[in-house]
Formats: C-alpha cells, sequence, structure tokens
C-alpha cells in the first residue's frame, strides 16, 4: 500500500533524467529532415506497442478482483447475520456460537489473502495509467483522514447509520477489521478468544460487523467499477510507459513497509497491514506486471536502441528475480532484519531509477510525452 502522492513526486526527477539522456542523444544536428526522419521511425515504433497482452492481464486480474471481492462480501455479509441474530451482543455471540464465528473469521481471512495478489500484479497498470490511478487510491495506496493530502475520497455508511470519515483504502480496512490489528473496526468490550483456549493469539479477532458488511460491499463495488472502466481504457504510448516510469522506481517505500511489519519487525511491528502475507510478495507481483508491460514495449523501443532496450529488459528482470529470491528465502525461514530491509530496499531502488531513466529516455526518442 504505497502512498500514491510519493510515487507521482518521483516521476519528475525520473523524467527529468531521461529527458536529459534524449536530448544528449540527439547530437548537434538539428535539420528539418533528421527531425523528421525521427519523428517517422518513433511513429511506426509505437504503433507496435503490444496492448493486447497487457490489457488481457489487466482483464483477467480485474475479473479475479470482482470475484475474489465477492467472496469478502459474501462472508461479510454472514458474519452480520450471524451477529445481528444475537443482537449484536458479541459476548453472547461468543458464548453461543464460537465455532461459527471462528469460521467465518477465518474465511474473511483467507478472502483477503487471495484478493490481495489479484490487485498487486495489476497495480503497476492500475497505479502507472493516469486514468485509472483514482481507483488505486481507492484500493490500495489512500491514507485516512489524518493525511488530507493523500486521504481516501470515500467514507463508509454502515447499515447502523455509523459514518467512517475517510478511513483509508478497502486493503487496509479488510485486512486489518479481519486480523484484528486496527481496534477502530473491532467489536468493544469482547476478549476475541475465537478457539476458547483462554488466549488471544495474533489472528484471532472479533471484527465490527457493521462495519465489516459495510466495508465489503463498498470494496466489491469498487472492484465491479474499476473491471468497467479497465475496459473502457483505451491504451496509448503515454500510458503504458507512464506507468513504467512512475512505478517501476517506488521500492524504498515497499521496502520500508516490509521493514515495519510483522515480517521483519515481529511483535514491534507499527504497520497494522501488511500481515496476510509479507510486502515482499507484493513487491515480486507489481514488479511481474511491470515486467509483462516491458516485454510489450521493448520491441518499440528496439526501434530506436536495440541495445538499449535489451540492457533495460535485463535490468528490469533482475529486479524481479532479486525480489522473488527474497521472497522465497523469507518463506523458507530466513529472517531479515531492519538493516537488512534498509541495505536491501536501497539496492533495489537504485537499480529501479535506473530502469525508469532509461525507459524515460526511451521515451524521449520516441517523442512519447510522459505525464507527471
Amino acid at each position: 500500500m504505497t502512498n500514491l502522492m510519493t510515487r507521482w513526486r518521483k516521476a519528475p526527477a525520473v523524467l527529468a533524467v531521461g529527458a536529459a539522456l534524449a536530448f544528449g542523444a540527439c547530437g548537434g544536428d538539428d535539420s528539418s529532415s533528421g527531425d523528421t526522419n525521427a519523428s517517422t521511425t518513433a511513429t511506426n515504433a509505437t504503433a507496435a506497442i503490444d496492448y493486447a497482452a497487457i490489457q488481457d492481464y489487466l482483464y483477467a486480474h480485474t475479473e479475479a478482483l470482482v470475484e475474489n471481492t465477492a467472496a469478502i462480501e459474501r462472508d461479510a455479509v454472514a458474519y452480520h447475520a450471524l451477529a445481528e441474530a444475537a443482537g449484536f451482543d458479541y459476548a453472547r455471540l461468543l458464548a453461543t456460537r464460537r465455532p461459527e464465528v471462528e469460521r467465518l473469521v477465518r474465511r474473511l481471512q483467507q478472502d483477503f489473502h487471495v484478493a490481495n495478489p489479484s490487485y498487486e500484479e495489476m497495480e503497476g497498470v492500475v497505479a502507472g495509467v493516469p486514468e485509472l490511478a483514482d481507483f488505486d487510491v481507492i484500493i490500495d495506496a489512500g491514507g485516512d483522514a489524518s493525511d488530507p493530502e493523500n486521504a481516501v475520497p470515500f467514507s463508509i455508511e454502515t447499515p447502523a447509520g455509523r459514518t467512517f470519515r475517510q478511513p483509508g483504502n478497502f486493503n487496509f480496512l479488510v485486512e486489518t477489521a479481519v486480523y484484528g490489528t486496527e481496534p477502530r473496526f473491532q467489536a468493544k468490550g469482547v476478549r476475541p478468544d475465537l478457539d476458547g483456549d483462554g488466549r488471544v493469539e495474533f489472528g484471532e479477532a472479533v471484527p465490527d460487523a457493521d462495519f465489516v458488511v459495510a466495508t465489503a460491499r463498498q470494496f466489491a463495488s469498487t472492484a465491479r467499477e474499476l473491471d468497467a472502466a479497465a475496459r473502457k481504457w483505451e491504451p496509448a504510448p503515454e500510458d503504458v510507459f507512464t506507468a513504467l516510469v512512475v512505478m517501476t522506481p517506488t521500492m524504498s517505500e515497499y521496502f520500508e513497509s516490509w521493514k515495519n511489519s510483522r515480517f521483519v519487525a515481529g511483535d514491534r511491528a507499527t504497520e497494522k497491514a501488511f500481515v496476510t502475507s509479507s510486502r515482499l510478495g507484493d513487491i515480486t507481483d507489481i514488479l511481474g506486471g511491470l515486467v509483462l508491460v516491458y516485454d510489450s514495449v521493448e520491441p518499440t523501443i528496439a526501434g530506436v536502441d536495440a541495445d538499449q532496450a535489451r540492457q533495460t529488459g535485463r535490468s528490469l528482470k533482475q529486479l524481479h528475480r532479486f525480489a522473488t529470491r527474497l521472497e522465497n528465502e523469507e518463506a523458507d525461514g530466513r529472517r531479515f532484519t531492519a538493516g537488512d530491509a534498509d541495505t536491501l530496499g536501497g539496492e533495489a531502488q537504485d537499480q529501479a531509477e535506473a530502469v525508469a531513466g532509461q525507459i524515460s529516455q526511451a521515451a524521449g526518442q520516441l517523442n512519447i510525452t510522459l505525464e507527471n
């Protein structure tokens, strides 16, 4: 859940570097015939971008997110009905129907675990394309009302008539509610001992059913809206190049949130989210989507600089392999430290910025104006 404004603030610096490199590559020949030939070459090259591969990838993921959020909504409705039958007396609910509460909470946790990568894998496109980027604020990147510049543009209205004003993005809301890491979204006055063993362990939660069902319904509705918007999107060279330049150099932010999560900080974690799976998984998912986007434009870049196109592709894939290796090592039991996270994040950020600069340079050579 990266801060969107931070993403787009990085873009001008990368664009400036790319523009300077592109200008330097042009040399001193300012003849009109040279400009015309370059423009013709660029136009012919951009016509070869494989938009279909990008669109098919995006549609597959928006469809999956629609299906996954429908599952979250279905189980949230069932959980709400269970709480309603107990008069929203959660102590009574646990006393009389504890196994059913545990089953539904665990199902909601699993629902979110499945839904999260459905979004993260397409985030590089959604967040990087100006026409779709607002959905990233709502689903994954936006903050709460305490940060007005980056707050989500919606509030949650519950069936009971309560209003949660600009509470944060949907991934944050659902995850922290069903895992119990955000007290605001929990039932009050009840000890969430789901298995009845006398202890409350991590992951045992009794979410506020009124909040959860309202959030789940709105999340599912937003997923359907994203699916519809994605199908209306008519990609252009500016879109796909901007997505690569904006979304690739976001590594330091992801590594910072990983460092502060339970996967690195353990019980000292300050991050309330990123508990269902490691942030390294999100990094790998996002880079995987960006690799697909780059594969679709690499032939276009090769039309003006074949060597650079291959080098940039290798560098981006190397970054993806780097993240995948770290994710696998963590899954195999390696415990990374905060210092590791800082060092690895710095290495990844340096490589990502170099890749973004190269893509920005290519965009300049192709006469593609990037959004900033």
